[in-house]
């Protein structure tokens, strides 16, 4: 008998797959977030994000998929989903205007387990103790990486004012994931991320809209544009994230 070729890679492994590149960009944003927080609103900045998204996957939605009008259902979901995303990435940028990236880094490995957390209250997943091992060791390993397998610097690790704020947006960010499960009623991936994206424009943008108007674009440091690029990066690869685990997509 011949050897048995390796076992082919699910769309859900690769989904995974996109998930963990998502977490390594937002976690490589902290560095650059930390630089450019003071230079410009979160609200701003993000507002500007979901919208440049939003035409990028909406024109892949309409050039692959099309967008029809039973995607409309319940827009509600949208603006949902949309506020809590939207929620994440401005206290992310408000936390690290005080935070140091370590710290904010250290914040982000609670993420996968409150995610665990928030998939059992709303689609009753059970976290079996193989899962909930491996998200241990990923969480560990993680901040060993992050502290440098320093227990000095570990020890110095301190809850200051923007690391509170952005363990609140962390929960946000735990929460959205298991609820794009719950709240998709068979929309492909890419229409469903699409609304969204437009829906948390229209939040962040509503609620930033002073400092929109007061934010001189065309006096922001090249940084700024370099940091925006980045974490938009991350908002297309979250896409594919939902494109590769979810059997509409």
């Amino acid at each position: 008998m011949g050897r048995a070729g390796p076992a082919p890679v699910t769309e859900a492994a690769r989904g995974h797959l996109a998930m963990l590149l998502f977490s390594a960009l937002v976690a490589g944003s902290f560095s650059l977030g930390v630089m450019v927080a003071n230079d410009i609103a979160p609200s701003a900045l993000n507002a500007l994000r979901f919208a440049l998204a939003a035409v990028i996957v909406g024109s892949v939605a309409i050039a692959t998929r099309g967008i029809k009008r039973e995607a409309l259902r319940a827009p509600w979901r949208y603006l949902l989903l949309g506020g809590i995303f939207g929620v994440y990435f401005v206290l992310m940028f408000e936390g690290l205007k005080t935070a140091p990236a370590v710290s904010a880094s250290a914040v982000f490995t609670l993420t996968p387990i409150i995610s665990a957390i928030a998939g059992w209250f709303l689609l009753r997943q059970i976290t079996t103790p193989r899962m909930a091992g491996a998200l241990a060791i990923g969480a560990t390993g993680a901040l060993w990486v992050i502290f440098r397998a320093d227990l000095d610097l570990l020890s110095q690790f301190q809850v200051g004012r923007g690391e509170a704020v952005y363990f609140i947006g962390c929960v946000a960010h735990a929460v959205y994931t298991p609820l794009v499960r719950k709240l998709n009623r068979g929309e492909p991936a890419v229409v469903f991320t699409f609304g969204m994206l437009v829906a948390g424009a229209v939040l962040v943008g509503a609620w930033g809209w002073r400092d929109i108007v007061a934010t001189d674009w065309l006096a922001l440091p090249l940084l700024v544009w370099v940091a925006l690029g980045v974490n938009l990066h991350s908002k297309l690869t979250h896409r594919d994230h939902l494109k590769m685990t979810h059997p509409g997509g």
